[in-house]
């Protein structure tokens, strides 16, 4: 009997280990770097895998402001994809709008196709040549 109680007591306690709890952070790939820098990022923690999109704001001019677009799981980084590849075959000013941020198609007369990412406040553009990258590694995940 005694050896049930005492089963009872340290069998909740023989799951935690004094480990902290797993959690990583890697980069999938550095669109851009420099002043104006874009990075797609996976975070992983327990059992939770979420992605990021962080850029750097360029409505703030003055200061180094980053931003970060979160995306909970693989699908939403996936509609994030099927956004970028369906605008690289659309028109001038289209825009493809989601809850929470925004991209806009703008084609600029000597630079090619840029897009606009616009998240809350923040905003930043990229090409197109950034916008394959983006691409290529999310379909690759």
């Amino acid at each position: 009997m005694k050896k049930w109680i005492l089963c009872a007591v340290f069998i909740p306690f023989a799951r935690w280990s004094g480990r902290p709890p797993i959690s990583s952070s890697t980069t999938l790939v550095e669109v851009r770097t420099g002043a104006w820098p874009i990075l797609l990022e996976r975070s992983i923690e327990r059992f939770d895998t979420t992605f990021s999109l962080q850029f750097r704001d360029e409505s703030v001019v003055n200061e180094v402001v980053m931003d970060t677009l979160p995306f909970t799981d693989i699908h939403q980084l996936r509609y994030f994809e099927k956004a970028l590849s369906t605008l690289k075959t659309a028109n001038n000013g289209d825009i493809a709008k989601f809850k929470e941020y925004s991209i806009k198609r703008a084609d600029k007369k000597y630079d090619g196709v840029w897009y606009i990412l616009r998240y809350q406040w923040g905003m930043t553009d990229f090409r197109q040549t950034e916008a394959d990258i983006m691409i290529s590694t999310i379909k690759g995940l």
